[in-house]
Order: C-alpha cells, then sequence, then structure tokens
C-alpha cells in the first residue's frame, strides 16, 4: 500500500486526540511514524528512526514509544526507550505488536492505531503517570 493511502484511511483527528491525550494523562509520549520507504527489517528501521527523532534524549523519563508503519511492505514495529521497556519486559512488547498486526489485517488502520495508543496509555499510566515517577512510589 502507497503511505498516501495509507494515511488516507486514517482518520488524523481520532489519531491525534488519542496521541495528545496520552500524552497529556502520562509521563510518557507515543508518536507514529508512517515510512514511505521499502522496508525490509522493520525493527532496525524504527530503532533508527528513534534514534533520528532524538526521542531518548527529549523526556527525562525515558517512556517515549514510536509506533513504525511501512505501507510499501506490511511491516510495522514498536519500539520503547529504555526506562518504559524495562518496566514492561519482552512479552508485553510482543503482545501488543501481536494485537497491532491482528488489527492492521483486519484494514481498519484507524481502530488498529487507537487501540495501540489506548493500550499504550493504560501502560504509560501505570509505570509513568502523569505528574512523574514520584506518584508510582507513593
Amino acid at each position: 500500500m502507497h503511505p498516501r493511502e495509507f494515511h488516507e484511511k486514517i482518520d488524523q483527528e481520532r489519531l491525534i486526540a488519542a496521541l495528545s491525550e496520552t500524552n497529556r494523562k502520562t509521563a510518557g509520549r507515543v508518536y507514529v511514524y508512517v515510512s514511505h520507504r521499502h522496508i525490509e527489517d522493520a525493527m532496525a528501521a524504527a530503532r533508527a528512526r528513534f534514534e533520528k527523532l532524538g526521542l531518548s534524549k527529549i523526556h527525562e523519563d525515558r517512556a517515549s514509544v514510536l509506533i513504525y508503519l511501512a505501507p510499501h511492505t506490511h511491516k510495522f514495529a514498536i519500539v520503547g526507550d529504555t526506562a518504559i521497556h524495562e518496566r514492561c519486559g519482552e512479552d508485553y512488547w510482543k503482545k501488543l505488536a501481536e494485537e497491532l498486526s491482528r488489527d492492521l489485517k483486519a484494514e481498519d488502520l484507524t481502530t488498529a492505531l487507537l487501540n495501540a495508543v489506548w493500550s499504550l496509555k493504560g501502560t504509560l499510566e501505570e509505570h509513568f503517570p502523569a505528574g512523574g515517577l514520584e506518584k508510582v512510589k507513593a
């Protein structure tokens, strides 16, 4: 699928609202990036984009997450920064990826991305609530 067609199938307003709410109500940040390239290794490309965007440097809590989509090759990856990855563990990321994969195959792209964002929001609220880590320790 061409990235332009991919973008047209997403309700941008609803996705932006979900991302904004997640980013407002947690100390973490969730980003969605759609690549216009043919990607063979989505995880490597996602990690490279994560670093290029400086996501590990702009949030002191190290709780940024990037949902990386490559519609040309029907691939995606989810990358979490150091702190969130350590707190959630590998099984969490695998489950989230499986859910996103299932939802993307259903071809309702908006719902697929919203489900992933809402899942991440719940995880971020638990581990990185708005107001910082002092709420988690209390």
